[in-house]
């Protein structure tokens, strides 16, 4: 297995993007471990060989069904009416 660490930190600073959105393309690992300077791995991510990976998606959904049951007065862990006992 050769390694592609140089590859991948060409790739990042060439797509703008950190390291862990880098793909790079399993079946064509020779051809990648020979592109040693930015021309080449841009020329490789215009043959789609290096992808740069989609931003993954943080949703506040839960949060927001969380607040409006808190508004509502759940989730506080404090008895509200204590002539009920």
């Amino acid at each position: 297995m050769v390694s592609l660490k140089l590859q991948k930190r060409l790739a990042a600073d060439v797509l703008k993007c950190g390291q862990r959105k880098i793909w790079l393309d399993p079946n064509e690992i020779n051809e990648i471990s020979l592109a040693n300077s930015r021309r080449n791995i841009a020329r490789l991510h215009r043959d789609g060989l290096i992808i740069k990976k989609p931003t993954v998606v943080h949703s506040r959904a839960r949060v927001t069904l969380r607040n409006e049951a808190k508004r509502k007065g759940r989730h506080t862990g404090k008895l509200l009416n204590l002539s009920a006992f």
